[in-house]
């Protein structure tokens, strides 16, 4: 295995803050190696001011990213945190508001904690965490609407008037990679991250005519959220 060009990255972006007039603050930068690269006996980072601490997870603009790409930790806290705002749904049913004001709480306050970023992770969640996150929702619904206590969840769902949040983060992240996918609309974003699309005249003796070329991905675990969108979205 080759060794890593990360030294050699952080010094061009040492070089950069510097001609901006800006500091890296060591103390508050980590180094989070992701997939078996975490294995092995690299040496540490380090700037002027000293080594670059390596983690195995960081919360990142409030996603918990682990070397693993579990996404367990994530689901923990996200469920947690929707769990405790339950006991207020429990709370506002026992003050006797109307069932649609107790379901506008849900999607305006408990639901949002469940989707935060989901297009980052949905793609690679497992069963069991995709219905760890359920389980939330299912617990919603029958606070609100007791008679669903011993209905399917499938019917409970139809008679809230609600999807499955797996279904919501499937249309989520189908419509985020559209969205980024228009030229027009994030040149930047698109120019960065998207392939060169194929010539339109070949596409219709293609027996898949897709608009761009699709990776290959030898581990799915570590499948980014474009090559994914490239394969099921587009």
């Amino acid at each position: 295995m080759s060794d890593s060009h990360m030294p050699q990255y952080l010094q061009a972006l040492t070089l950069w803050t510097q001609k901006n007039e800006m500091l890296i603050n060591t103390a508050k930068t980590k180094e989070l190696i992701i997939g078996r690269w975490y294995h092995q006996s690299n040496s540490l980072l380090s700037t002027k001011d000293g080594p670059i601490e390596r983690v195995t997870g960081y919360k990142l603009l409030g996603v918990y990213v682990d070397s693993n790409l579990s996404w367990k930790k994530h689901i923990e806290h996200v469920t947690g945190k929707a769990a405790k705002r339950l006991y207020f749904l429990k709370v506002l049913k026992r003050s006797g508001l109307p069932h649609e004001h107790l379901l506008h709480y849900y999607t305006a306050v408990i639901r949002p904690v469940l989707e935060y970023c989901s297009c980052v992770w949905h793609h690679n969640l497992t069963n069991e965490l995709s219905l760890q996150i359920e389980t939330i929702q299912k617990r919603a619904i029958r606070i609100i609407f007791e008679c669903t206590r011993d209905m399917s969840h499938r019917i409970a769902l139809y008679y809230a008037g609600l999807s499955s949040l797996h279904s919501r983060r499937t249309d989520q992240a189908r419509g985020f990679f559209q969205s980024i996918m228009q030229p027009e609309s994030a040149r930047l974003v698109h120019s960065c991250t998207a392939p060169a699309p194929r010539d339109p005249n070949l596409l219709s003796r293609l027996r898949n005519p897709r608009m761009y070329p699709v990776a290959s991905n030898r581990i799915k675990k570590y499948q980014s959220f474009m090559n994914y969108g490239l394969l099921h979205y587009q």
